[in-house]
């Protein structure tokens, strides 16, 4: 029999919506068809609908995004980290594939793209703007403006990544230039990354284009970048966490140019803390309106890449809904996909069950392999140590006079100067760059691991020459991860054959498998919290002070290759 009933194939009743257009409560009933919604109405009596949703009375609210996130740091590829975070409501990530450009190239975005197009999720992605990060490290790809282009105008790149070449900028370097105009060229914002960068070089740097900016560390820094024309993306990460400092700067003048991002976010915080619904909560909890909060989580990030479908709840857009009974304290309840349930904690799997084939580069020979380091025959040498500062991806230089044992400099265990060492991995030939580093604090042993910023070769920490030679191996062995070597055995070790950055299991395995490897680092001695984090930002040639790279030791402020031992001091 004919109907003259509206046809939909979810009906959501009983809902207080969240309107992040106006700002208001709106107590409707919510119109969902193929996955979009379509409208909103008063009277349910009016639809014929397979499925009928009561929401008695809880609040609807937008699902969040995620403006800014190296999904490589969940160390789990787009379809499992997908599965993940969907249960926290972050249904749309903006991914910078930063990290797997720089190891693989084109064919590195590629993958990470074809892994998450099939997801539920709505995972859109940034093109890299810096591959190699500099002149003074291997990569596995350089990629230029004209490799960019050949993707600057894919479907689901919606901007140029974060540009942290500023003085390339500053002073119109010409290639920087021309992935700017890339940019323009193709109407897609321009990210920004530009700690400190102040007064008349800021000028130059928004002047170019550049729209947002995710390294701000303390209020004047992210009012003065405001008063520019930038967008601020407030990070709460692993790595990083600013909120609390920049809390300040939300005001009813600039709330509405501001929105979240977590950049880096390692599994187990995920797990603990939950994503973006975790800075929402913080924020409310500071004293922000919860209605701000949520716009800061969705629609300010949505209107700032151009995203037309996702965002808020209303028509035309993804029916991508997070439920919750107290919009103050912000526990998630449910979360809806395109009108379709998450469960928490298990996120619906890819609709394509064919296993993805993707990149594995770790084109290299462990024979012949070297860590030993002459002494030259100096009984007073003086060397240069990185000093790790903990919690901090910022280092110092420390000088000293190291041990020397039979002509060689070693590991100081006594002192905590452990020898560390960069072996590439990419043309065959593993250069390897060679030094000493203070803090991470083993007592025996030795680490390895493949996830080494930005070019991600091969990074080795320990107290004697034959430990690292076994972690070092492991990690080509498993071609790529993480190793934990003592007395010439691997204890304990953690695969991430995807790139050398990511495995192909599931958050949750592979929170499992890090926390094994974490305990067996501590129980070297190590106190750090994660010693393979801080290590892999050792090699990031373009924070200061000191870092290490396959070319050798890096002092950043002079932004060149410096010796190891010192000849001036």
């Amino acid at each position: 029999m004919y109907s003259n009933k509206k046809q939909v194939d979810t009906l959501f009743v009983n809902a207080k919506i969240v309107n992040v257009f106006t700002e208001e409560i709106i107590e409707q009933n919510v119109e969902v068809k193929n996955g979009y919604v379509i409208g909103f109405s008063d009277d349910a009596d009016i639809y014929d609908t397979a499925k009928k949703i009561d929401l008695n009375g809880m609040y609807m609210v937008p699902g969040l995004i995620d403006s800014h996130v190296h999904i490589e740091s969940s160390m789990t590829t787009p379809d499992n980290f997908a599965k993940a975070v969907l249960a926290c409501g972050t249904t749309t990530c903006i991914a910078d594939p930063h990290e797997i450009a720089n190891v693989a190239g084109l064919e590195g975005i590629e993958y990470m793209i074809d892994s998450a197009k099939n997801t539920p999720m709505n995972i859109l992605f940034a093109l890299p703007s810096f591959v190699p990060a500099t002149h003074m490290e291997t990569s596995g790809a350089s990629l230029d403006a004209t490799q960019l282009k050949k993707m600057i105008n894919h479907p689901k790149i919606v901007a140029l990544a974060e540009m942290m070449n500023y003085p390339g900028v500053i002073f119109k370097d010409p290639d920087v230039m021309a992935k700017i105009k890339l940019a323009k060229d193709a109407g897609k914002p321009i990210d920004g990354h530009a700690p400190n960068v102040t007064g008349k070089d800021l000028m130059a740097y928004t002047g170019a284009g550049i729209l947002s900016d995710h390294e701000c560390t303390n209020t004047s820094e992210a009012i003065e970048k405001l008063r520019l024309g930038m967008h601020i993306m407030i990070r709460e990460g692993t790595c990083a966490q600013n909120l609390d400092s920049l809390f300040p700067a939300i005001n009813e003048r600039t709330y509405n140019r501001m929105m979240w991002c977590t950049d880096d976010k390692h599994p187990e915080d995920i797990f603990i803390q939950g994503h973006i619904d975790h800075i929402v909560r913080k924020a409310i909890k500071k004293g922000l309106d919860p209605i701000r909060a949520i716009k800061m989580g969705s629609i300010n990030a949505a209107d700032y890449f151009n995203i037309h479908d996702a965002g808020a709840i209303a028509p035309g857009r993804r029916a991508d809904f997070i439920v919750t009974e107290n919009l103050k304290e912000f526990k998630i309840k449910q979360v809806f996909v395109k009108g379709i349930p998450v469960d928490k904690g298990n996120a619906p799997d890819r609709n394509d069950k064919t296993k993805m084939s993707y990149p594995e580069v770790m084109n290299i020979k462990t024979t012949g392999v070297d860590f030993s380091i002459s002494a030259n025959g100096d009984n007073n040498t003086q060397i240069r140590v990185i000093e790790v500062i903990p919690d901090q991806v910022v280092t110092k230089e420390k000088i000293v006079i190291p041990k020397q044992e039979n002509g060689f400099l070693v590991s100081d265990i006594g002192q905590d100067i452990l020898k560390i060492a960069v072996v590439e991995r990419y043309s065959g030939k593993a250069r390897t760059g060679k030094g000493f580093v203070k803090g991470i604090n083993l007592k025996k042993g030795a680490i390895a691991s493949s996830v080494a910023h930005d070019s991600h070769n091969i990074i080795v920490v320990g107290t004697n020459d034959k430990d690292m030679i076994r972690a070092f191996e492991k990690v080509v062995d498993m071609k790529g991860g993480f190793s934990v070597a003592e007395d010439g055995k691997v204890i304990e070790s953690l695969d991430l054959p995807v790139a050398g950055l990511m495995s192909d299991k599931s958050l949750k395995e592979v929170n499992k498998s890090m926390k094994k490897i974490l305990k067996a680092v501590h129980s070297l001695g190590s106190d750090l919290k994660d010693p393979f984090m801080t290590m892999g930002f050792l090699t990031l040639p373009v924070i200061p002070l000191l870092k290490i790279t396959d070319h050798g030791i890096v002092d950043v402020d002079k932004f060149e290759i410096v010796d190891l031992i010192v000849k001036d001091k």
